[in-house]
């Protein structure tokens, strides 16, 4: 999944799009290095990011999304939290929605999912990206989002939404500490027992940087595939990434040595 940000706030320089021709370049040769997904976001959720409105959320995606339909032949995904934003995006041609909040943002999100019949990315996330770094905490990562995840699968079963719709992502570094993210990672293989597709987004986020003696974002890429490789033999298989010609490669070898 190559994530193409059309924001100027994103945490990773590189990956930030500020006008569209650069977005559709940007996703044309994602595809080009492999793809198998774009995500196309238009608000920053980095810790401590600032809130962005609908109307501009749309004006920034709608476009693009609907740019990309027309030139890709893979699926697009509208990486929101927002009902308004996520009705657009389909609209335009996308096919997945990438949610951060797990419907906690906006309840609107899951009559919009329900009544599109749209693929869905259900993550989890502590507090908000707000405050989701000021005081993270949990007495069992592992157990409360497993818990976190069998409540909300079940919800949307009620709510007559196909549980084969539905992909689960267990946030890393939403709302976790550093020993958080590195347990997750671990012991992805616990995730398996929901019997949905895994999605990892580990992609040069900062607690890569706290591992390797603060080094900045341009200097993640190795930990961000070798976080990868581990996931992907923890049952990981979608795999959000700013680097995808790095990141194919480097699972194509994993799996050519595990299978």
């Amino acid at each position: 999944m190559g994530v193409v940000n059309i924001t100027d706030d994103s945490f990773y320089s590189k990956s930030r799009c500020k006008d569209i021709d650069t977005a559709v370049k940007t996703a044309l040769r994602m595809a080009e290095e492999g793809a198998d997904i774009i995500d196309v976001g238009g608000e920053s959720t980095r810790p401590g990011s600032c809130r962005t409105l609908v109307e501009e959320e749309i004006k920034k995606v709608v476009p693009l999304i609907k740019l990309l339909s027309e030139n890709l032949d893979i699926p697009i995904s509208c990486d929101t939290y927002k009902a308004q934003v996520a009705e657009k995006a389909i609209e335009a041609g996308a096919s997945i929605i990438n949610d951060i909040s797990a419907f906690s943002l906006d309840q609107n999100l899951l009559s919009v999912v329900k009544n599109t019949k749209c693929g869905y990315i259900l993550m989890h996330m502590q507090g908000t990206p707000d405050n989701m770094q000021t005081t993270p905490y949990y007495n069992d990562v592992i157990k409360e989002i497993l818990e976190f995840f069998e409540k909300k699968l079940n919800l949307m079963q009620d709510k007559g939404i196909s549980p084969e719709k539905v992909v689960i992502d267990p946030g890393i570094g939403f709302g976790k500490r550093l020993e958080d993210n590195l347990k997750l990672i671990k012991q992805l293989d616990r995730f398996q027992k929901l019997g949905r597709p895994i999605c990892v987004g580990t992609s040069r986020k900062s607690f890569i940087g706290k591992i390797l003696n603060g080094v900045g974002t341009e200097e993640r890429l190795e930990g961000s595939l070798a976080s990868m490789v581990v996931a992907y033999i923890g049952g990981g298989r979608i795999f959000r990434t700013h680097d995808v010609k790095e990141t194919v490669r480097v699972l194509r070898v994993t799996e050519s040595i595990l299978f």
